[in-house]
């Protein structure tokens, strides 16, 4: 997708309206949404204007804009037998393109990093976008050493020490339970190194949640302890979903930073119409993400958490009553 290498904060908006014009047009079950709320392209002509479709629409539903057979059907994980989301995608490779694109944007050439891998729920099942973009960047990093760990820890900390002594840009991207429960272990001595590795050259990158595998914490409970395992280390975040194409990241900061053709609004959690915000408030997320242009770009997600004027924002976890969040309307769709 070329045209994502042009889209900036200066053209967002025009971009943007240009791409609801044609989900408008396009994507029926988009457009039935839209016209439930009355809105159109006569008079939808501001940003803050586009409606943002309730993410759960992607459980049980082909969302597409045009007519077009699918490379590839990504689906969500489950915890509790619910239906998985579905995000039919009309171009593997450019999904490619996105995926680096928006990590070299941060990190530089993934070509200068080793990529290992801890995702041990999402290996276990079929349909996982977070192994697709996974295994691209191991294949991209040419890296003899990258690779994924299943559940054989022994053999992850042997390569993070040799990685370690030869001072090597190492990204450890790991589900959120195994990443905690491979630290423990270091904590506790499994290993027979010491309760820490000092590792500069590291990202610990965390995404996904605990899958119901632990307890449900907080992201600066999480980084806690981590980094009493890894004192050095850089801890980082991913934070993306099935029904998105692009991601944010959480590069040694506070808050996370979106690509140029994405964006986060957040809302009033109790009014899904709500005007998009970005000013700080602790809201409802809306994404923006010009990526999904065959599918929809405007998404009202179940996450709540604040964006600030630039763009940043952060995330708290998911809303109470997500799976019926949002207005009446839904019903009608």
């Amino acid at each position: 997708m070329p045209y994502l290498d042009h889209i900036s904060e200066e053209n967002f908006e025009s971009n943007a309206l240009a791409v609801f014009e044609r989900q408008y047009a396009k994507n029926l079950r988009y457009r039935k949404w839209c016209d439930l709320l009355c809105r159109n392209p006569k008079n939808v002509r501001s940003l803050e204007a586009i409606p943002f479709f309730p993410v759960e629409q992607f459980k049980g539903h082909e969302i597409k804009t045009g007519d077009w057979e699918a490379e590839t059907v990504f689906s969500s994980s489950t915890t509790t037998g619910g239906t998985p989301s579905l995000h039919y995608v009309k171009s593997v490779s450019a999904y490619d393109q996105i995926y680096l694109a928006g990590f070299e944007r941060e990190y530089g050439s993934i070509k200068n990093w080793t990529v290992l891998a801890l995702l041990p729920s999402y290996l276990e099942r079929e349909g996982s976008s977070l192994v697709h973009m996974t295994e691209g960047m191991i294949r991209e990093s040419g890296s003899k050493d990258s690779g994924f760990y299943l559940y054989n820890h022994q053999d992850l900390i042997a390569i993070l020490m040799r990685l370690q002594s030869e001072n090597r840009p190492t990204l450890l991207l790991g589900v959120t339970f195994a990443l905690l429960d491979f630290a423990e272990k270091l904590a506790n001595d499994d290993f027979g190194i010491g309760p820490q590795l000092h590792f500069l050259e590291l990202h610990i990158m965390e995404t996904g949640g605990m899958k119901g595998r632990r307890k449900e914490l907080i992201r600066e409970q999480v980084h806690a302890i981590l980094r009493n395992s890894f004192p050095v280390s850089t801890l980082d975040s991913e934070y993306g979903m099935t029904e998105l194409l692009s991601q944010a990241y959480l590069n040694g900061s506070d808050v996370f930073k979106c690509p140029p053709w994405m964006r986060v609004y957040t809302r009033d959690i109790a009014d899904p119409l709500d005007v998009p915000k970005r000013d700080g408030s602790r809201g409802a997320l809306q994404i923006i993400d010009l990526a999904n242009e065959d599918t929809c770009a405007f998404l009202a997600l179940s996450d709540q958490g604040r964006v600030f004027e630039n763009g940043t924002f952060e995330v708290y976890g998911r809303l109470d009553n997500s799976e019926i969040r949002g207005c009446n309307l839904m019903v009608s769709l």
